[in-house]
């Protein structure tokens, strides 16, 4: 296999996590703080590694990044509803009892006083324990800008976790908005000044018509990698052929 063939199969490879990375953003377009993903990719120079035969480059696949720009924020009417505005992540207890984290604030109450997301993911707090509403409290729930919660005589009930995760770009995605912290990081620590807004959420900050360009080109790319290799395999079966008959 020739060099071309190579640098044709390095750069489809690496168009595969780009159009899997699209897809996936375009799938959670709708999907409440849901943070756009893309593909870090490098060309690699392989005198770099003592290779002085190659005078081409290589593509290499070196991760994802998240973009970490703020949604726009919709209003809903919904008191248990909150956007963050700034940095800062909000924790969720998973069902095997690990701490996930996202920005997704569509909350409710569950049957046993909980606060919850959509898929009944415990919200917790600071110190990383889930919040429990009195049942009488319901939706007259009051949330400040910083998170407090407190009853309709200004009882505190609680105060909503917002977490600083260093490294979110090596977290795992678990699906719903979710990630889980890379277990070799540091810890995540609480926000200092956290802020938020009740009664809104964050929308995604998934561009829809960038993203459609984005698969576009992603495939046109992919088209020219596969004609590079079959060019280069038909050249190759052309001079065997030749290389036959002059023998």
């Amino acid at each position: 296999m020739g060099t071309t063939s190579y640098v044709s199969i390095s750069l489809a490879t690496a168009l595969e996590r780009s159009l899997d990375l699209a897809a996936h953003n375009m799938a959670n377009a709708s999907t409440a703080g849901y943070k756009a993903q893309h593909p870090l990719l490098e060309a690699v120079d392989p005198k770099n590694s003592g290779d002085d035969t190659q005078a081409v480059s290589f593509v290499k696949d070196s991760g994802v990044y998240v973009d970490l720009s703020q949604g726009a924020l919709v209003q809903t009417g919904n008191s248990l509803d909150v956007a963050v505005t700034g940095e800062g992540w909000l924790g969720y207890l998973t069902a095997d009892g690990q701490t996930a984290y996202g920005r997704d604030g569509r909350l409710s109450v569950d049957a046993e006083g909980q606060l919850v997301n959509l898929a009944g993911n415990p919200v917790v707090d600071e110190g990383g324990a889930p919040i429990t509403l009195p049942q009488d409290v319901g939706h007259l729930v009051q949330i400040a800008q910083d998170g407090t919660l407190t009853d309709q005589t200004g009882g505190i009930l609680g105060r909503i976790g917002l977490f600083n995760v260093p490294n979110f770009d090596s977290a795992a995605p678990l699906g719903n908005g979710l990630f889980l912290p890379n277990p070799n990081a540091n810890a995540p620590t609480p926000v200092e000044n956290a802020q938020f807004a009740q009664g809104f959420i964050e929308q995604s900050n998934v561009q829809p018509v960038v993203e459609m360009i984005h698969l576009m080109d992603i495939q046109r790319a992919y088209e020219r990698a596969t004609h590079l290799m079959s060019d280069e395999n038909e050249l190759t079966k052309q001079a065997i052929q030749r290389l036959g008959r002059v023998v």
